[in-house]
């Protein structure tokens, strides 16, 4: 494929490969990142393209490559290797929010606002908090997708409008 045939399908292709960058980031500028790393590395490897390829999959393939290995280097980055005698590091506090006397107290005001709740609505909440996604709340809890969604969407108001003093 020639040079500027191969820039042609690119630039083509850019409006798709931005609203992928979009669907994978979830955020405008770490997409706008993602699409410029990809335009690049693919003009980088103009010369691997094979003709009878797919273009799209293989600017596609690419784009999520780049993606996945930006993921693992930031996860790296953030992992903490305690190396002192006795794992000292791993023992002190980390930023929880209760190093100031207010911080405890809003927490625990939270926590009670939170418990106030019944079960219907405390314990989706909670889970949903916890890391749960709504299909795993739903079959744990045996109820419909849409009921867990709504319970968790009118605890989340509840617990704004008993709070609204921390706005």
């Amino acid at each position: 494929m020639g040079s500027s045939n191969f820039q042609t399908k690119l630039l083509g292709l850019q409006k798709n490969l931005l609203n992928f960058a979009y669907i994978l980031t979830a955020n405008r500028d770490d997409a706008y990142d993602l699409l410029q790393d990809t335009t690049l590395k693919a003009l980088d490897n103009q010369d691997k393209y094979v003709d009878n390829v797919n273009f799209k999959g293989w600017v596609f393939t690419i784009m999520r490559n780049i993606f996945i290995n930006n993921y693992r280097k930031v996860v790296r980055s953030a992992t903490i290797i305690d190396q002192t005698e006795d794992l000292y590091h791993l023992n002190l506090p980390q930023d929880s929010g209760f190093e100031t006397p207010e911080g405890s107290v809003a927490a625990k005001e939270i926590t009670e606002a939170i418990n106030a709740f019944s079960d219907d609505y405390r314990i989706p909440f909670s889970m949903h908090v916890a890391g749960y996604k709504y299909n795993e709340i739903a079959e744990k809890m045996n109820l419909p997708l849409g009921t867990v969604k709504s319970r968790i969407f009118f605890a989340r108001q509840r617990l704004q409008q008993t709070l609204k003093d921390y706005r």
